[in-house]
């Protein structure tokens, strides 16, 4: 049995209501950034620059990065703990599972940290 000690959240129903929440941000960023886009005929540069600038975009932005990473976690996290099992793979699925999530978790962690670079200009 998989125990959910590398799960976001504390049980699956927390699991999936964080993923479902950070799916409805994801949507609003989405669905803002394209809008912008089309009402924005004559884009260029600049005006790209003067949005990012604003707080409340870098924080959108911010809240944006932080979803995806946690729906990707999730997802994952999911995926691993279904296929990389001992009736699938044999004994070394818990290695296997482990070295999956640590991967994973240090690609989370570096994209996470480059983003907020990226958003706040360090």
């Amino acid at each position: 049995m998989v125990t959910n000690v590398t799960s976001m959240g504390r049980s699956g129903v927390s699991d999936w209501l964080l993923q479902r929440a950070s799916a409805v941000i994801l949507l609003a960023y989405t669905v803002f950034i394209v809008g912008y886009i089309l009402l924005t005929p004559e884009l260029d540069y600049s005006q790209w620059r003067a949005l990012f600038d604003q707080l409340w975009m870098r924080i959108f932005s911010l809240l944006a990065l932080l979803s995806i990473v946690a729906h990707a976690w999730i997802g994952l996290w999911v995926v691993i703990t279904d296929y990389l099992t001992e009736r699938a793979i044999g004994s070394k699925a818990l290695v296997l599972r482990l070295l999956a999530q640590g991967v994973l978790a240090l690609v989370a962690v570096t994209y996470t940290l480059w983003g907020i670079e990226i958003i706040w200009g360090f």
